[in-house]
């Protein structure tokens, strides 16, 4: 099984945060750094504004799998950092994917389909 490709020391959180560029709707907010590796990275931050460990551990989950189902529709050598709202816990899936896909379009990171 292969490993997720995410982002997991606070520095590279840190990196985007400060050097990417931020776009952001009513669910999500996204930092996107491009970088010279191969794949594209993703780091989930879900605050403790937003509710328990459930509902956050669940925001993550929903954020982690769109990103999953959509990887080959983005472009690779991406740092991508997204930060979930506190009204994203209301949300449900296709809300937070339909939120997730309008971000990378903002930045332009979603790939022609041929």
């Amino acid at each position: 099984m292969k490993r997720f490709p995410s982002i997991r020391k606070n520095r590279d959180f840190q990196t985007v945060y400060r050097t990417g560029k931020s776009c952001a709707n009513r669910q999500l907010v996204m930092y996107v750094k491009r970088t010279e590796e191969p794949a594209t990275r993703i780091g989930i931050s879900v605050s403790k504004k937003v509710g328990n460990s459930v509902v956050r551990h669940h925001i993550t989950r929903l954020v982690r799998e769109s990103f999953r189902l959509h990887m080959d529709m983005l472009e690779t050598g991406c740092d991508i950092v997204v930060v979930a709202r506190a009204t994203a816990k209301d949300s449900d899936y296709k809300t937070i994917e339909r939120a997730f896909m309008h971000l990378c379009g903002l930045h332009n990171i979603v790939r022609e389909s041929k």
